[in-house]
């Protein structure tokens, strides 16, 4: 399918914004979206780069500048920062050092000031930490207007839908790596489209849809052999944790390999959250009635149509993996942490579990760093959430950088899930490509036409 012809010229961002002539590293959280996000800042005219992959130095330098408090994630981000830092040619004044921030007692929201502090002890006190906060729904990008707010969304769900359509085709691939090569490929055309995307919003989602249908192709043309005997595991846990293959030891690949699948948990649903916490937080202040609340919510409807419009594409893939609203999330995690007297990551876990125990996974497993606060709250209620749902198994996984016995625990836990798939209550839907191989599925022409109908 040919790229989509722009009709409006790219936004750049002045000569004297805070970002314009500097490079701004963001850690390589999740496979793809980073790369997304960081296609978005170029198309404002920022350079921006994901840190490179993580690796025994990056243990090496986080191990050095921390002393055990801190979860794996500051671990890993500290030392791919420093890693970056130590590197020939390195200028701190030139250098932009992206990390969110967030209130409330998880450790996270001490990541950015850490940060500063080991920078300014290494003689990098020069280097900008740029921290956007969760509380807005990390919409507060000094001196970005609403445009790359909407883009950066738009790309973020993106990849998020490309990282399913890789998760649902790799353990059903007949020639090894061809899922892997046509995610990297999709990926790819994705960051060029949104990196070369016009300014106007129609243009550009159209172009962005063209992408993602161009990369539904290549997922569709991968060999592969569907059938429903292996079972479907949920991903759930410390955001960083479960999306950073690193950080967690390649654990869905290894599940792959034990023969499962798995179904994790998306980074747009964290953003949603966030935008409900961001609305609530403005009551609470009593400003109800205010400018902020506005705006609050009318890039809520946006996202919401946004990701509508690149979601339904994908409506015959997604069959029986459909994601459920953070309003369904937080309702299903009522009788175990009631929102908002309970929040964060550890209520959307417990949401979540609940939605995909009902939407018929044989089993769900939590990944959090050691010493997680949200993973030990989670895994203390999980035993009622378990029993309450037919005895699905439920585990947790904590990862501090330690080698274990991983294989061999997912072994033990495989056979409790397939016990449990023999009798659970609760059907699954298939999508068409586990049906009959004469099942019509719609090319990618017919759905462009369709949601440009």
């Amino acid at each position: 399918m040919p790229v989509l012809k722009h009709r409006c010229v790219t936004r750049k961002v002045g000569a004297d914004h805070l970002l314009a002539g500097k490079t701004v590293y963001i850690p390589d959280m999740a496979d793809g979206s980073v790369e997304a996000l960081c296609a978005v800042m170029r198309w404002m005219g920022i350079e921006a780069r994901p840190t490179p992959p993580p690796d025994s130095q990056t243990m090496e330098l986080g191990g050095k500048h921390t002393n055990g408090d801190e979860c794996f994630p500051a671990k890993i981000t500290t030392g791919d920062f420093l890693k970056i830092a130590q590197s020939p040619g390195f200028d701190a004044k030139r250098t932009v050092f992206f990390m969110g921030t967030t209130d409330g007692p998880c450790r996270f929201g001490q990541y950015a000031p850490f940060l500063r502090k080991v920078l300014r002890e290494q003689g990098h006190g020069d280097v900008r930490v740029f921290s956007p906060r969760g509380e807005h729904g990390y919409s507060d990008f000094q001196g970005f207007d609403t445009a790359f707010v909407r883009t950066a969304w738009r790309a973020l769900v993106s990849a998020d839908i490309l990282r399913k359509l890789l998760l649902q085709t790799r353990p059903y691939e007949t020639q090894a790596g061809e899922a892997d090569r046509a995610f990297r490929e999709s990926l790819d055309d994705l960051c060029r489209t949104l990196e070369g995307s016009c300014s106007d919003t129609s243009c550009q989602m159209r172009a962005v849809q063209a992408s993602l249908l161009r990369g539904r192709e290549r997922f569709h043309s991968v060999p592969a052999l569907f059938d429903r005997s292996r079972p479907l595991i949920g991903i759930v846990g410390e955001i960083f944790c479960r999306l950073n293959q690193f950080s967690n030891q390649q654990l869905m690949r290894r599940l792959e390999g034990q023969g499962a699948e798995c179904w994790m948990s998306d980074i747009s649903e964290w953003i949603a959250y966030t935008n409900m916490e961001e609305v609530r937080n403005l009551r609470l202040a009593r400003r109800t009635f205010s400018w902020d609340m506005l705006k609050s919510k009318l890039r809520s409807q946006i996202q919401h149509k946004d990701e509508h419009a690149l979601r339904r594409l994908f409506s015959e893939d997604s069959l029986g993996y459909e994601e459920p609203a953070v309003e369904e999330v937080l309702n299903l995690a009522q009788p175990y942490l009631p929102f908002p007297g309970a929040e964060g990551e550890m209520v959307m876990n417990m949401g979540r579990s609940a939605y995909l125990a009902r939407h018929g996974v044989d089993g769900i497993v939590d990944i959090s760093p050691f010493t997680c606060m949200n993973g030990v709250v989670s895994e203390a209620i999980y035993p009622k959430l378990s029993r309450e749902h037919h005895g699905i198994p439920i585990r947790n996984f904590y990862f501090d950088g330690q080698q274990s016995d991983l294989d061999r625990d997912l072994g033990i836990y495989l056979e409790l899930v397939r016990s449990y798939r023999e009798s659970k209550p609760y059907r699954r839907a298939y999508p068409a490509r586990f049906l009959s191989p004469k099942t019509h599925v719609q090319s990618p022409n017919e759905l462009l036409l369709e949601s440009t109908s």
